[in-house]
């Protein structure tokens, strides 16, 4: 029932341009929109807004691309996806040219860290920086966002058995990780 409102809404806007039923579509998905991207860029809260809004304008642009093939989130979600690696890569250029200009490597991600209140979190997005970037992006749409093993193949483009292959790795990672730090079971 929910996906077939997502349509109506979608047709709404896509048809009409009708603002107020893009706004549903916000409010109702910017929750798991941006904590994905606290996910992907391990807590960091500016970083992630401002990749939800970009994702948010990318979709308002282009809902008359949506076909239905899959669910909006799904569809929404492929967006977040590609704004969060575009991000990456954009990032990483920039930190190539500032080695070549100044000689000092450039800030990575991690040391963007908000400061977190909960220690847990704070091991959680420690494991989570363990983890390659394509086994994180699996891990976080499985275990966070609740997605199936074909919506996060979908989502990344990914083959459903190298999406199994990064869960596995990602969760032994994580797995050894926490216990070191005293979560057992």
């Amino acid at each position: 029932m929910a996906e077939l409102n997502d349509i109506a809404l979608v047709t709404q806007v896509a048809v009409f341009h009708n603002k107020r039923a893009f706004d549903q579509l916000v409010r109702k998905y910017q929750s798991p929109v941006r904590r994905f991207f606290l996910n992907q860029t391990l807590g960091d809260a500016q970083l992630s807004d401002d990749l939800a809004q970009e994702t948010f304008i990318k979709a308002y642009l282009n809902i008359t691309k949506f076909r239905g093939l899959s669910s909006f989130s799904t569809w929404l979600m492929r967006i977040a996806y590609n704004v969060f690696y575009d991000e990456m890569r954009k990032r990483k250029v920039e930190s190539e040219e500032l080695k070549e200009n100044t000689q000092v490597a450039g800030t990575p991600l991690t040391s963007q860290i908000s400061p977190l209140t909960s220690s847990l979190k704070m091991d959680i997005y420690a494991a989570l920086a363990l983890l390659k970037p394509d086994e994180r992006t699996c891990i976080t749409l499985q275990l966070i966002d609740g997605y199936p093993i074909d919506e996060i193949s979908k989502i990344t483009g990914i083959p459903d058995n190298t999406v199994k292959s990064h869960l596995r790795r990602g969760k032994e990672k994580m797995t050894v990780y926490l216990k070191q730090n005293g979560y057992d079971r």
